[in-house]
């Protein structure tokens, strides 16, 4: 709504990943295909991995993992890896698939190598084949290529970051893929447009407003609908898909009520009114608990509106370069050329005194549920910072101070 140009389903990019996973491992093949073995099963492997590795995901894909799970007391620990894994299981078994068993064992262990430590897998494995797909070991992996290429290109963005340099500068070396020290800055460049992504469309303010929008209204449906109550049958799970927003937005129940009226503002464009935002200052990221309604809430000052926690919403955003505070390119190894054998780590120090001493931010944003209460809202927000940090850390001026200075403007 916000990017017409994108999609979320990800079935594209599934397809993408499938054709990124096999091209990559056909490279590798042709450079070092002797010597280290690859058949047509780890390739068959690989790419079915990659085709795969995304079934377990709830409707709006991270949204319902990372938002409406997350408000919901289920008590169980889910994510969309482990529900893929099982999704591939559900699939195999319903349709009668007939698979080689050892082929479908290492796809799925492909799957979860991102969440699964790396000594978990089988003994005497090509443990760089699970680099690939979803790497955990420092995140590179065909995933990113094709989302980040794919979304910029989707939301009218630039991207620097270039698939086909990387691709050409793997090597193997022990049991791991290794690059081209020359192409330490492509590498950066990948993890930085992931990051430039996530501030410029995953996080924008509109696009946060429609999401706890939609989340709040599956959190009133589900009791209803039973929508949690299905995360871990997967032949139950796969029913759920975006078309839930269409089930609440058509029904007569008055059960979704509350739920409904939450989409028809979405289809008004009568969204939550974003307040004000803060980048939580540097020093005070290691100890930095997420901002809730209620610490808003308790910082109003004096007045005639006396907000409720209902009333507010706080959305706090974290963006990295996939490893928290720390520079991922740490924990990559690079070689000098094709010809060498050792393999080696580059310290940032060493290429550039431009690349960012910090590789995190956290952004706490604010909405006012009522356009009648931006005002106040964002006045207690004031107070927060000022009584939190001793200073208004705030980007935008407070709705008084934008009106003042337009009717300036205006004067001239």
């Amino acid at each position: 709504m916000v990017y017409p140009g994108a999609v979320h389903s990800r079935f594209e990019h599934s397809l993408g990943v499938f054709s990124l996973a096999g091209e990559a491992v056909h490279r590798i093949k042709a450079q070092q295909g002797s010597e280290l073995g690859i058949d047509n099963l780890d390739i068959q492997t690989v790419k079915l991995a990659g085709l795969l590795h995304d079934v377990g995901h709830g409707p709006f894909s991270h949204m319902f993992e990372r938002e409406f799970l997350r408000q919901i007391p289920h008590g169980i620990k889910w994510c969309h890896e482990d529900m893929s894994v099982r999704m591939i299981d559900h699939i195999v078994d319903f349709h009668h698939i007939d698979i080689d068993a050892e082929c479908l064992k290492k796809a799925k262990e492909m799957v979860i190598a991102s969440t699964e430590h790396i000594s978990h897998k089988s003994v005497n494995e090509k443990h760089f084949l699970y680099d690939i797909v979803a790497n955990g070991r420092n995140g590179i992996d065909v995933d990113k290529f094709d989302y980040i290429v794919r979304d910029s290109r989707a939301c009218g963005l630039g991207c620097s970051f270039q698939i086909e340099r990387l691709m050409d500068s793997m090597r193997v070396m022990g049991d791991e893929i290794c690059y081209r020290d020359k192409d330490y800055l492509t590498i950066y460049k990948l993890f930085s447009s992931r990051a430039d992504l996530h501030r410029t469309v995953y996080t924008h303010a509109k696009v946060k407003a429609i999401d706890m929008m939609f989340v709040e209204s599956l959190i009133k449906a589900d009791d209803y609908l039973q929508i949690s109550s299905k995360i871990q049958d997967p032949a139950e799970f796969w029913k759920i898909d975006d078309s839930i927003l269409k089930t609440i937005e058509i029904s007569h129940d008055q059960e979704l009520k509350e739920a409904r009226d939450l989409i028809l503002r979405i289809r008004r464009r009568d969204l939550y009114q974003f307040c004000n935002e803060f980048s939580v200052p540097k020093d005070k990221l290691e100890h930095f608990k997420d901002i809730t309604p209620q610490d808003i809430v308790c910082s109003q000052g004096n007045g005639d509106i006396t907000l409720k926690q209902e009333d507010v919403v706080v959305c706090n955003v974290k963006i990295d370069l996939t490893r928290g505070r720390s520079n991922p390119l740490e924990n990559i190894n690079f070689f000098q050329d094709f010809e060498s054998n050792e393999k080696f780590p580059i310290h940032d120090y060493r290429i550039s005194h431009l690349l960012p001493a910090f590789c995190e931010d956290r952004i706490v944003r604010v909405y006012s549920k009522n356009p009648d209460l931006v005002k106040t809202v964002s006045e207690a927000f004031e107070n927060f910072q000022l009584k939190t940090y001793g200073m208004k850390a705030q980007v935008h001026a407070t709705p008084d101070r934008k009106r003042n200075r337009r009717r300036l403007e205006q004067s001239y």
